[in-house]
């Protein structure tokens, strides 16, 4: 019996090396998303390993009455589906900080701290374009009652040049 369980553990670790593709070293771009009104981001993507990168997203928004910044860092896991296709999650963090001119001059200025996670699929092209999905759940924490401290559900779409 131990035999048995010995050479199964040998050949779904064999199997998994097997079907584990190597990432991007690097890869820079934006991600596109909803992000509670932050819209679109720079993304820079770190390899750390061979299936394991850095994400990190600076967001920044510019309206008629107000203004805000958010970096967001995540660890991420990629596993291979197929060919060029994987799916990747991981945990994050990040933090974020707006000013809002009310025209009624009720002013108001605000930073709050940011706990994430990411799921997402993504395409790796033969030639050096990576375009993904994901969806970002996000949490926030400030001493803003009025806007941070609620979950928020960020869906976007990343478009990258791998290098």
């Amino acid at each position: 019996m131990k035999k048995i369980a010995l050479i199964a553990c040998a050949f779904l670790g064999f199997t998994t090396f097997m079907n584990a593709q190597e990432i991007s070293k690097n890869a820079i771009g934006l991600r596109l998303g909803d992000s509670d009104g932050f819209g679109a981001s720079i993304s820079y993507q770190r390899a750390i390993m061979e299936t394991n990168r850095l994400e990190f997203n600076f967001g920044w928004t510019d309206g008629k009455n107000y203004d805000g910044v958010k970096l967001i860092g995540l660890y991420e896991w990629v596993w291979n589906i197929d060919g060029g296709f994987n799916w990747y999650a991981g945990p994050g963090a990040g933090f974020a900080a707006y000013d809002f001119d009310h025209p009624n001059g009720n002013d108001h200025k605000d930073g709050f701290v940011i706990l994430t996670g990411t799921v997402g699929i993504e395409y790796n092209f033969d030639f050096p374009l990576l375009l993904s999905l994901d969806v970002r759940p996000e949490l926030g924490f400030g001493d803003d009652a009025y806007d941070n401290n609620d979950l928020d559900f960020d869906l976007g779409l990343g478009v990258r040049y791998q290098f």
